[in-house]
């Protein structure tokens, strides 16, 4: 395999960011990837393709960026760091004319700052980890073209997005992302892959956008599926305060409060034994 991006490399890193006088911004959450094989088998994660347009957040000096542009026709980068464009500008050269950058914080994107340009079909990318779960569910519930989307991320927040249904991990943010995408794949990842190493464990997940249907097979509507939503946050916000005020009765007690709740706290539909089944079923009274 040829080099993927000639910026993973600690060395490299290191000089670039010499040569523009900066480091890294613990206020940005800015850990630089230095390992090629790393990147490799993101890109490989992503299943990019000639014709894929690639949205990604926090570009960094270019390192994933680079290997990106090698692999799909146009990256689309969102940059909230103002010291790093001038750093792009050298570092990408070569594809420039495959490459737009938007400057503002990912939390801040409007669809109006995709215009002009393919609508993005994947996302990948390796997320400032204190905005990565807020953001990966965000866009998936804004951006509808995107079908899938490959993010490194803290361990527990990839923990969080793959959880089943039972599992400690398992809660309102997981009912949510499961009403638009399925993981589909992960892998591990040390610290002593970035620059400077972060202080957690990471993970780079894959999640697939997976419309949930109704019972004649069809997409529910976005408001169904945005009132699920909803529902997911008061149920769980609900159980979380029984099991604060209220001593469970056996033993049992306590793992079923962890399960999806199954009943509707809104409107009392009656059991849902999934959140796609909640979604189905139930429809809160509009206000």
């Amino acid at each position: 395999m040829g080099s993927v991006s000639s910026l993973a490399n600690l060395s490299v890193t290191r000089q670039v960011l010499a040569d523009h006088g900066l480091s890294a911004k613990y206020s940005l959450g800015q850990n630089f990837l230095v390992n090629e094989a790393i990147v490799a088998k993101i890109v490989a994660l992503a299943e990019l393709e000639g014709a894929d347009n690639v949205l990604e957040i926090g570009p960094g000096i270019g390192t994933l960026t680079m290997a990106l542009l090698q692999n799909a026709k146009h990256v689309t980068s969102i940059e909230r760091d103002i010291d790093l464009p001038a750093v792009l500008a050298e570092t990408l050269e070569p594809w420039w004319d495959s490459f737009t950058l938007i400057q503002k914080d990912a939390l801040d994107l409007q669809l109006s700052d995709l215009d002009g340009q393919d609508a993005p079909n994947k996302l990948v990318a390796n997320l400032p980890y204190a905005v990565a779960a807020t953001v990966v569910l965000d866009y998936f519930q804004r951006i509808e073209s995107l079908e899938s989307a490959t993010v490194m991320v803290q361990k527990e927040v990839a923990d969080r997005m793959a959880a089943e249904p039972g599992t400690k991990n398992y809660g309102a943010y997981t009912v949510k992302l499961r009403l638009y995408a399925q993981p589909a794949g992960r892998f591990p990842v040390s610290p002593n892959n970035f620059f400077p190493p972060p202080r957690v464990d990471s993970a780079v997940i894959r999640l697939n956008r997976t419309p949930v249907l109704d019972a004649q097979g069809k997409p529910l509507d976005g408001e169904v599926v945005r009132a699920a939503c909803a529902m997911a946050d008061a149920a769980f916000a609900a159980a979380k305060r029984c099991r604060t005020h209220a001593k469970p009765t056996s033993p049992a007690a306590e793992p079923a409060a962890l399960r999806w709740p199954r009943i509707c706290p809104s409107c009392s539909s009656g059991w849902a034994s999934t959140p796609n089944d909640a979604a189905r079923r139930c429809l809160l009274p509009s206000s």
